[in-house]
């Protein structure tokens, strides 16, 4: 480690100033000179050290994303009457078959000017009887996936669902058209796959418009289950789900933010790994919640125009949206929504009462805020598609006690890989606070005790996109 200069901090105390080597460059980077040296920017997340600002090329590729077009999508989706997972499957121009056929069409346009990156097809399998499926029943995903370049088994999922329902589950002939609950959704797995195809990210994205969500989770259970059993590294997965509006049911307005949901403890979490958390800490440290601060650190800034509230909960109080099967896989997984729901236009039969229209139609979305949220998820993605992949095997070396801390983690196999941060905050941070540049190595002695603060590990390229953080457990 670099001999320690005045004011960098000590094993048994904690100070916000910056180390300084002879040369003048910084060993350890507080919040604000972190963003400082990092070309400006808004500061995200409160000013976190991790921020990265957006570059030329991505703020020219968020720019593409087309408020109008998203609207079609919406109108459109709408358009087919109703698209309930057990609705009419072989009708050209209503029902659920025909929602499906349209959304490959759209998928094979976009996949036909990618030079042969993207591929878009039909993930299908039949649903037996189970809750809220009376009958055996075909549920479809749309499946796009733009292949990655340098490392392409390294893999990032975005999806919306484009089923829809309304008052009564089971009502599969009336009309739902489901605009915000959640064609909105689609629209923006659909505009990006459009943006991104003409694009080569390193790393592979797969944008997928799943079924049979309002009956289960039913699609993207199937589609978990499948990256799972086929050994699909996916290290990070977002559901769109009611992203249309920012308007609140009490008529206030909220049109530049969007919701974060987040999980702490993973649900994936196994006995042993609960008993090693509740010795070391880590319940706010999951890899949702590293991929979360990530979320933060490139989508929350002027190139988008949002803010993003990252919510400490898995869902919404005691509901559930299409991440959670990936959560139950293991994956890093997490649930994007709008600011506040207005519940007259989501699972309501269309009806006017006391003058007052109810339904989820076209007219209550905001398309511009739609487009918002998307390029949220498109500096997101193309930045994490771009950058290293999250560091493997990051653990603090607990062979022998002592008052600093010993941090070991295997070296990355991206080509253009050229190092790696340690980053580090108090226990009642809740951002990354401090970044330690360490260049190639994989390991690094911070003199600071473990006990007192929380330690994480990221991965830099040499364009100077940053992965998410790693956050290490115990071991040699």
């Amino acid at each position: 480690m670099p001999e320690q200069s005045a004011g960098m901090p000590r094993r048994r105390t904690v100070l916000a100033s910056a180390a300084v080597t002879a040369a003048g460059v910084p060993l350890i980077a507080s919040a604000g000179q972190a963003v400082a040296a990092s070309g400006g920017g808004r500061e995200s997340g409160g000013g976190a050290a991790t921020t990265q600002a957006p570059d030329r090329e991505l703020r020219k590729l968020l720019q593409e994303v087309d408020a109008n077009r998203i609207e079609a999508t919406v109108r459109r989706l709408a358009a087919f009457g109703t698209r309930h997972t057990l609705s009419v499957q072989d009708d050209p121009e209503r029902g659920i078959g025909a929602a499906r056929d349209w959304i490959l069409a759209e998928m094979k346009k976009y996949a036909a000017v990618s030079g042969g990156r993207m591929t878009a097809e039909l993930q299908s399998y039949i649903q037996e009887p189970a809750s809220r499926i009376p009958v055996a029943t075909r549920i479809t995903n749309v499946v796009a996936t733009l292949r990655g370049s340098v490392t392409p088994d390294r893999v990032y999922v975005v999806a919306g669902h484009y089923d829809s329902r309304v008052t009564d589950v089971m009502d599969a002939t009336s009309d739902a058209p489901g605009a915000d609950d959640d064609a909105s959704g689609v629209a923006l797995v659909m505009e990006l796959a459009r943006v991104l195809a003409k694009r080569r990210p390193a790393a592979t994205i797969v944008f997928m418009a799943v079924a049979g969500e309002e009956q289960g989770l039913y699609g993207s259970r199937y589609a978990a289950t499948q990256f799972k059993a086929a050994g699909v590294d996916v290290q990070g997965m977002f559901t769109n789900d009611i992203i249309g509006s920012s308007r609140a049911d009490d008529g206030t307005r909220d049109p530049y933010t969007v919701r974060l949901f987040a999980e702490g403890v993973p649900t994936s979490e196994t006995p042993e790994q609960a008993n090693t958390r509740r010795s070391v800490g880590g319940e706010n440290d999951s890899a949702t919640r590293q991929l979360a601060r990530f979320v933060n650190d490139v989508g929350d800034n002027d190139a988008t125009g949002m803010n993003v509230r990252v919510v400490y909960r898995r869902d919404r109080y005691l509901r559930g949206g299409d991440h959670i099967p990936f959560l139950e896989q293991g994956y890093p997984a997490a649930r994007f929504t709008e600011p506040a729901e207005d519940f007259a236009h989501q699972h309501q039969d269309v009806r006017v009462e006391d003058g007052k229209q109810y339904g989820d139609l076209p007219e209550f979305c905001d398309f511009d805020y739609i487009a918002r949220v998307t390029r949220v998820n498109g500096a997101v993605l193309w930045t994490l598609a771009q950058a290293p992949g999250t560091p493997r095997q990051a653990r603090i070396v607990t062979s022998n006690l002592t008052n600093d801390t010993e941090l070991k983690w295997a070296l990355g196999t991206e080509p253009d890989l050229a190092g790696y941060e340690v980053v580090w905050r108090e226990t009642t941070e809740p951002e990354w606070t401090h970044v330690i540049k360490v260049g190639l190595s994989t390991t690094h002695t911070v003199d600071l005790s473990k006990d007192n603060v929380f330690f994480g590990v990221r991965a830099v390229n040499r364009d100077g996109k940053r992965s998410p953080v790693a956050f290490p457990m115990p071991g040699n």
